[in-house]
């Protein structure tokens, strides 16, 4: 298959086949842990198409995901610290909007791998608590840029609610409220670089990311409810991991090669 330039979005059917089944996974994946999913899809995204179509095609993804859950979970939302976040997530936003900053494929690569590895470094007496209004401002602007840049912000979005006292369905839910504006925020960012039809992303693909995305998050309620909270924090160690190490590696051998 060719490989698609960078103002320009090639789709195959064994492409868009993949693709739809990896928003599916993904999407169920992120229903359980309410997160790797969306590092998945991205990293798999990337690799397949330009950098700023990629980041429209999996923010409509995770925006379709995210909203749901969030609607699905809506009694168990925190409110408060969701909206810590989005006062914190204004400064990059127009920071990143002013400089109209685009990653290349290996820099996302390696900040999708290396984030969530240096997140689960971080000593258990200094983690954040987005719960407290400094914590939750700061919570906006890391995650946000690393939105712009990456993509994504699960492991690190993660990170500043490990100091918190909510349980399995509140950390859902608030994330998903959270997530919901962060990849609106990315959509809303990348969609000037990207064209819509013709060459550029097609409309059907977009309607295709949103009800697969929607089908994945409903059927992972059942197993999110079967799970326990030791089970929950467990898998998600140990998949964000794993996504992390294969990430870094592909970074890595992009640099190479681009060297």
């Amino acid at each position: 298959m060719p490989r698609p330039t960078h103002g320009s979005l090639m789709f195959s059917l064994p492409l868009a086949g993949a693709l739809a089944l990896a928003v599916l996974v993904t999407s169920f994946l992120s229903g359980i842990f309410g997160m790797a999913g969306g590092m998945i899809l991205m990293g798999l995204l990337v690799l397949a198409v330009p950098v700023a179509q990629a980041m429209v095609l999996q923010g409509v993804a995770q925006l379709a995901s995210n909203s749901s859950r969030a609607f699905v979970w809506r009694r168990h939302i925190r409110w408060k610290s969701t909206g810590y976040f989005v006062a914190g997530a204004m400064l990059p936003v127009i920071t990143m909007s002013l400089l109209a900053f685009t990653a290349n494929k290996a820099t996302v690569l390696l900040v999708l791998g290396l984030t969530p590895m240096a997140a689960m470094l971080l000593p258990a007496r200094i983690r954040p608590n987005a719960e407290r209004p400094a914590d939750g401002l700061l919570c906006g602007v890391v995650c946000t840029s690393l939105h712009l840049l990456a993509g994504v912000s699960g492991p690190i979005l993660d990170v500043f609610f490990t100091g918190s006292n909510m349980d399995r369905k509140e950390l859902i839910a608030t994330k998903a409220a959270i997530q919901t504006f962060g990849h609106t925020l990315k959509i809303v960012y990348f969609a000037r670089f990207v064209t819509f039809g013709g060459d550029g992303i097609p409309p059907l693909a977009l309607g295709a990311a949103v009800l697969l995305a929607v089908a994945g998050t409903h059927l992972s309620r059942r197993v999110l409810e079967a799970m326990s909270d030791l089970q929950f924090r467990s898998w998600t160690v140990r998949i964000i991991l794993a996504v992390g190490t294969v990430y870094t590696c592909q970074g890595l051998w992009l640099l190479r090669t681009q060297a």
